[in-house]
């Protein structure tokens, strides 16, 4: 049985990055999670250390691009558990480069994964939420959902969406459904390693030089999921003390 202390999380992207920090500092929480991301392999090794340490970890592959495969991963998850109780929608890709450099394959996978990967997770989860009762949606935007800079145009744009569908998913659903925004600034991931453009890369080095650990975001997450019922924490921007951006 969960309680309001204890819930049942099922984390997108949990490979690596701020998906993985979530997923450990969730499970000392006490958290059960469901974990889901492409590389199977890192997946169930993630999952194994979790449980070796005393938490409570399952996975299964997940590509949030394919709107039947996030159901899947929703199904498995209340099958295993039981119940829904919050989603973090965390996978997300930054292949970074100017609007003249004409990406077009790359701007298409940021919208596929950034948004419509957000929105195959609220349509999986939003239904076993509103038939339990209850539950938490937290996206995980960006700084860039707050600002454009060159080269972060079609990035930004989806990030803006993220929290655009938050902020709707929220009114819509007040009283029974809370919903977080949380948005890193320059965080230590694998996100930079998908830039294909050179002065892209170049310039993502020098903005790299003050990153915060994604351990920082996910102390984030676990304030966001820990709030009591009726505290609904909606927006967090965390970002490098050093940083301007």
């Amino acid at each position: 049985m969960t309680t309001h202390t204890t819930k049942v999380v099922l984390i997108t992207g949990a490979s690596s990055g701020i998906g993985e920090a979530t997923a450990r500092r969730l499970a000392a929480d006490g958290h059960r999670l469901f974990l889901g991301a492409r590389r199977t392999g890192r997946l169930e090794e993630l999952a194994g250390r979790i449980n070796a340490e005393g938490g409570t970890a399952a996975c299964r592959r997940l590509d949030v691009t394919d709107a039947a495969d996030v159901r899947a991963f929703v199904s498995a998850a209340r099958q295993r558990w039981g119940r829904v109780d919050v989603m973090v929608n965390n996978a997300g890709v930054m292949p970074l480069s100017p609007l003249a450099a004409l990406k077009v394959d790359e701007w298409d996978r940021m919208i596929d994964v950034n948004v419509r990967g957000v929105l195959h997770g609220i349509a999986a989860a939003l239904p076993v939420m509103r038939e339990q009762g209850g539950g938490h949606f937290v996206n995980i935007a960006s700084v860039g959902a707050y600002e454009v800079v060159p080269t972060s145009a079609v990035y930004s744009a989806t990030k803006f969406a993220v929290r655009a569908l938050s902020e709707g998913l929220r009114q819509e659903s007040a009283g029974d459904i809370r919903v977080s925004v949380v948005s890193p600034g320059v965080t230590e991931s694998e996100l930079a390693d998908s830039i294909s453009d050179p002065r892209a890369r170049e310039d993502m080095k020098a903005y790299r030089s003050v990153a915060i650990p994604a351990s920082a975001i996910a102390d984030a997450v676990a304030f966001a999921v820990s709030r009591p019922p009726g505290v609904d924490v909606n927006e967090i921007v965390v970002r490098p003390a050093a940083s301007a951006q």
